[in-house]
């Protein structure tokens, strides 16, 4: 039987890099910025919560719009995008890929830039309810490394990483007796965002099986 457990901490990640830079991201950037916080007005930007960066490599350079009550973060420059979502879960997803569709289409729109793959992750610290979040992680521990010690091993992590997918199993340095799980994964810039969602969701579901849990909706 699946161990039940809660998700006090989940957020996505996407980001995309442009085929190539636009410099007029970095320099006479006003009207991308004004087209971005008119196509987020449905969820209430304010002024205040846009954020020109001035400091860094210039391809870190750009704006940040946030949408504090969604726990969303838009940030734009000259070569890449990047769009932060806190305390996700399926039952927001389609209000998600609103937000992030809304920021992106308006920043190609306005800017023209041609986005190259699109690079998701997510992260979740998944707390069991009934065992320590060590004996979840037990089955991933290699027995020759387990037989370094005779004393039993406290914590470990495990990275697998392909050419277009990468899975992090750890404990959480965030949250006692929980585990941390980070699944990223990259998809063409064709790829539509509900291939997107439905590709992660499959993702969860394995990694899951695989850690033999399920959420506790109760």
């Amino acid at each position: 039987m699946a161990e039940l457990v809660t998700i006090p901490i989940s957020t996505f990640e996407f980001a995309a890099e442009f085929e190539r830079p636009e410099f007029k991201l970095w320099m006479d950037r006003a009207s991308v910025v004004q087209g971005i916080f008119d196509a987020l007005k449905p969820w209430e930007p304010r002024i205040d919560d846009v954020d020109a960066i001035t400091t860094g490599k210039a391809s870190e350079q750009g704006f940040t719009i946030k949408l504090p009550l969604k726990r969303v973060s838009f940030f734009f420059g000259p070569a890449s995008c990047k769009f932060t979502r806190e305390n996700v879960d399926w039952e927001t997803a389609q209000e998600t890929i609103a937000i992030l569709d809304a920021a992106v289409s308006e920043l190609i729109r306005s800017s023209g830039v041609a986005m190259g793959p699109k690079n998701t992750t997510i992260y979740l610290h998944l707390q069991p309810k009934s065992l320590p979040f060590i004996a979840l992680l037990t089955p991933f521990i290699a027995p020759q490394l387990a037989a370094l010690d005779p004393e039993p091993v406290v914590t470990m992590a495990s990275v697998a990483k392909w050419a277009h997918r990468k899975v992090t199993i750890d404990g959480s340095g965030v949250i006692a007796n929980a585990v941390f799980l980070r699944f990223e994964r990259e998809f063409p810039s064709t790829a539509t965002y509900d291939e997107i969602a439905g590709r992660i969701r499959k993702d969860q579901e394995e990694l899951f099986r695989i850690l033999g849990v399920e959420e506790d909706r109760g």
